[in-house]
């Protein structure tokens, strides 16, 4: 049985006075979200024309008018804290850890009722029931570390940092973010395309035993769907989807890791049997899923159209704990059990789960999609001004 693990006083937001040691943790993410952006990618480089910008789409009519209902209960100083240019770095200073590093946008615990409503509306609005449920579920277990240590001042549902680019009421392409401790969501728009990527969620514990929100649980369905899989191979199969015995320390692709390097390892599902590939489809669609429906519907067409590219990749005991990846050239996932960070356990553990989507070779942020509607629609002079709108004063640069 593990109990809690003593941690010294770590703000959850900025604090007075920064440390020496506080400001070289802060400034190494700064030089790591200020690389040139390129994606994630194999060693043989970016594969280009994977993500074609086509005029039709879902479309985003009914998040766009979510959108403009919480720009409208802002007041001018929270406007001003609440929006960011399109192209602003601070899409990549997410952060998955609790403690305060480079958090932007408006606190969710700072706003009222209305406002708080109108921001979660907005999420509600660009993803699932079942996503939206889900990322809700999992602030509501951060409030639940938070009673268990008796932190939660430092830990709980509201302390989540939400974010929103570009302008939706003009009809160009735009996104917002909800980043916090385990909980950190980018989703952009760019004509009728939705990018829900990179999106980490994460949970310690995975499930509340007690507390306000006692009965509730996170990725039960991720973890079964992975060990259905793994244990349905045969021997053949299971030493070509076997990458290590071990755990790695922590996701590949995880905070930081925009232009991680990650070749394709593991069993292709073209050497899977028709049974197996429909176990890997489910697994795959329960976090494609997360999106809208009619996004996520386009999601898996897009992933279904790379099939036979796309591999399994497994460590650990699937009777224990475990770590797996779904890689293809658009779409990376990631699934790892996590020693404690809350308590105090120094080995894996399945009360607490990492997990990461990515898309690959570039559109992460939906950045392949904005180069090409900058390309189609904003053409300028080389050496001219940026297309799109100012940045705010003060706003970091470019990170296309």
């Amino acid at each position: 049985m593990t109990g809690l693990r003593y941690r010294p006083y770590a703000p959850t937001r900025r604090p007075d006075e920064l440390t020496p040691a506080l400001l070289e943790k802060i400034e190494w993410r700064r030089r790591a979200a200020a690389e040139p952006f390129r994606g994630v990618a194999g060693s043989d480089g970016v594969r280009p024309g994977l993500f074609p910008l086509r005029d039709t789409g879902p479309g985003d009519r009914v998040m766009r008018r979510a959108a403009e209902e919480y720009l409208a209960v802002l007041s001018p100083v929270e406007l001003a804290e609440a929006r960011f240019a399109m192209d602003d770095v601070t899409w990549r200073h997410w952060a998955n850890g609790a403690r305060y590093f480079l958090r932007h946008g408006l606190c969710l615990e700072d706003l009222d009722e209305e406002k708080r409503h109108r921001a979660l509306a907005l999420v509600r609005a660009s993803l699932s029931e079942y996503g939206a449920g889900q990322v809700l579920d999992l602030m509501r277990l951060n409030l639940t570390i938070g009673e268990l240590r008796g932190e939660e001042d430092l830990l709980n549902e509201w302390l989540y940092w939400f974010s929103l680019y570009g302008e939706p009421e003009s009809g160009g392409p735009w996104g917002w973010q909800l980043d916090g401790h385990h909980v950190c969501v980018n989703c952009v728009f760019v004509g009728g395309h939705m990018v829900l990527t990179p999106a980490f969620l994460g949970a310690e514990p995975v499930a509340a035993e007690a507390g306000r929100y006692a009965g509730t649980a996170a990725f039960r369905r991720e973890e079964a769907l992975g060990r259905e899989l793994f244990t349905s191979l045969n021997a053949r199969q299971r030493e070509r989807t076997l990458i290590a015995d071990e755990l790695p320390p922590e996701l590949f692709a995880g905070a930081f890791r925009d232009n991680f390097e990650l070749d394709y390892r593991g069993l292709p599902m073209g050497e899977m049997t028709p049974g197996q590939r429909a176990i890997a489809a489910d697994l795959i669609g329960m976090y494609v899923n997360r999106a809208a429906d009619g996004h996520a519907r386009a999601r898996m067409d897009e992933v279904r159209a790379h099939e036979e590219d796309t591999r399994f990749a497994w460590a650990g005991d699937p009777g224990d704990v475990f770590y797996y990846r779904v890689h293809s050239p658009v779409i990376l996932i990631e699934f790892e059990h996590q020693a404690g960070v809350m308590f105090d356990n120094e080995v894996p553990s399945r009360r607490h789960i990492h997990t990461v989507v990515r898309t690959p070779n570039g559109n992460d942020y939906g950045i392949d999609l904005l180069r090409q509607h900058h390309e189609r629609f904003h053409r300028r002079p080389a050496g001219g001004p940026a297309a799109g709108r100012a940045r705010p004063a003060g706003r970091e640069g470019d990170w296309r």
